[in-house]
This record gives C-alpha cells, structure tokens and sequence, in this order.
C-alpha cells in the first residue's frame, strides 16, 4: 500500500495587488501584507500552524505534511508516524488516530508488534530485545545473547563485545 503521508510546499505571497483572501484556518479576509499558500488555500501567517505542536508553519520552514486531516510540522509527523508513516513490519499506512509501538525510532501498529519467533504480541511493561531490526520477547532472544551480551565467538577474541541491554515496553 502507497504511503498516505503528503508534503505539501508553504509559499509565502505578497498580498498587495490582489482583493483579499478568505483564511482556510479562520476564515476572516487576509488583509496583511504577506500571507501563505499550502494545500490549495490560502493562510494568514499566523492561522497555519501545526495541529500538534502549534509552530506557525510558515517561522519554521518551507513545507508541511498532512494525515487524517492533521497540519503537522516534519518532527511531529516523524514523531507519530516514524519517518514513512508505515508500519515498521508490515509496511501499510497507520491511521492518525492509531495507537503504535515504538522501538529504536521504528514505530509499529499495536498488531504488529510481535515477536519474530513465537509471534507473541507485546504489549506496555514487556521486556523485548532489538536485534538489527528484529524484535524477540524475553523469552525467545536469539542464541548469541548470553545474559544481554553477545557471544565472545566473534572474529577477533580480543575486541570486547557491545551491550545489548533488554527493552521494556514502555
């Protein structure tokens, strides 16, 4: 499924020639002197703002992204929607509204968030392990991790082995 996220371009207009616009976000006549266009519409500077964090779009950049009817700045869209805006398993879309999973910056659909060998869902307060991408509940981490280490069975004995320490669901 194509990814429903849209980046929509923010152009900043000189409104001295032409008879006022109407606000998309107050609806009131824009009568300032520069006013902003996205989407299709015309903004007061002021009125275009993310949903979330309340930016004014236009201080912070010359784009925004847009889903399930939300006007979002790019770090809350990549906050709530990872950097895709699809699940990190099954690579479909997630709703706005959707409650997700996150580990290490990948974000998930609250289904897909399973372990890869028994399959068994994780829900908040469950220990898991991340392992180059991959997710293990506590009780399934792959053979190499001895005690949230990897096995001293690597190609050169002497280099310490990095920590993998466990997760908890969160």
């Amino acid at each position: 499924m194509v990814n429903s996220r849209t980046s929509e371009s923010t152009t900043a207009v000189t409104s001295n020639t032409s008879p006022p616009k109407a606000c998309a976000g107050c609806g009131g006549k824009i009568a300032d002197r520069f006013l902003l266009y996205s989407m299709d519409r015309y903004w007061h500077t002021r009125c275009l703002k993310c949903s979330c964090c309340q930016a004014q779009l236009g201080e912070i950049g010359t784009s925004c992204y847009t889903k399930s009817g939300m006007i979002l700045c790019r770090n809350d869209y990549i906050r709530l929607f990872g950097s895709s805006g699809a699940c990190s398993a099954c690579g479909q879309s997630i709703p706005a509204s959707e409650m997700v999973m996150r580990a290490q910056g990948s974000v998930y659909h609250l289904k897909c968030f399973t372990c890869a060998t028994c399959r068994n869902r994780l829900v908040p307060g469950d220990r898991f392990h991340y392992v180059n991408g991959t997710i293990f509940c506590e009780h399934d981490r792959p053979s190499g991790l001895l005690n949230g280490h990897l096995n001293s069975l690597q190609s050169n004995p002497l280099q310490s082995s990095p920590m993998l320490p466990d997760q908890k669901v969160s």
